[in-house]
């Protein structure tokens, strides 16, 4: 259910896999979700396209470029201050990433990742990565 006056964010994120772990991020204090795991990405600017805002994201936060591939799962969660839209896509890294903005960056197990803590809205992928249907 999407309330009236609640703010609306389409959000992007890479799903990437490399020798069975995953790329993840830790959001850093001071922002919403401080603390959470997050697979990195961010949110869609204003006419921006999905493999572009993707791109942008990964650079600014990674420094490094990747290839966008399908989109794994598209998922719509509502928090009390605003409803987002994640749209999670399987990428390939081009470089070697490395967290430009002083969050920490894992390479987890997919057996592992029910273990950390996500945010509510990445619930329904974690449990696709867990089982190995994505």
């Amino acid at each position: 259910m999407i309330l009236e006056g609640i703010s609306k964010i389409a959000v992007v994120a890479a799903v990437i896999e490399h020798g069975g772990r995953f790329l993840v991020t830790r959001r850093q204090e001071g922002v919403h979700l401080a603390g959470h795991w997050e697979f990195p990405g961010g949110k869609v600017g204003k006419g921006e396209a999905h493999p572009e805002a993707l791109r942008r994201e990964i650079l600014e936060e990674l420094d490094t470029d990747v290839v966008v591939h399908e989109l794994v799962l598209e998922t719509t969660h509502t928090y009390p201050e605003r409803t987002v839209t994640l749209f999670f896509y399987r990428c390939d890294l081009l470089g070697i990433p490395r967290p430009m903005l002083g969050q920490e960056m894992e390479w987890i197990p997919r057996t592992q990742l029910s273990s950390l803590l996500f945010p509510p809205a990445d619930a329904e992928l974690i449990r696709l990565l867990a089982d190995g249907a994505a």
